[in-house]
């Protein structure tokens, strides 16, 4: 499932279902299943407390090994690249500062797009 976030804050944010999870969980969310529920919310009292378990994971978070320039599969094309934990929660993280400071919710849901 493709989940849209959205704010009155900032614009909207894409993120597959299965990556939004660990997301959410780190920034305190808890689920029943292994799943994002379609729709959910950080409310206006939870968005600061949001942002600082987010910023805490995301600092915490041990990132896929990046190689060495001197290694020869290093400049071979390369079109798969992993995404650490760090790129995909940032944008979130950045949708909860501009929602805090406009003192805002932030708020989750199935995208319009059958993508």
């Amino acid at each position: 499932m493709l989940i849209k976030f959205v704010s009155k804050a900032s614009g909207s944010i894409l993120m597959l279902g299965k990556d939004a999870l660990p997301v959410l969980q780190a920034a305190g969310k808890q689920f029943d299943s292994e799943t994002v529920p379609p729709r959910g919310v950080f409310t206006v009292e939870q968005v600061s407390k949001a942002i600082v378990n987010l910023k805490r994971a995301m600092h915490n978070a041990v990132e896929p090994e990046e190689k060495e320039e001197d290694d020869p599969e290093h400049y071979k094309l390369n079109i798969v690249q992993a995404v650490g934990f760090k790129q995909r929660a940032f944008p979130l993280y950045e949708m909860l500062r501009e929602a805090e400071k406009s003192e805002v919710e932030v708020m989750w849901e199935p995208a319009d797009t059958p993508w």
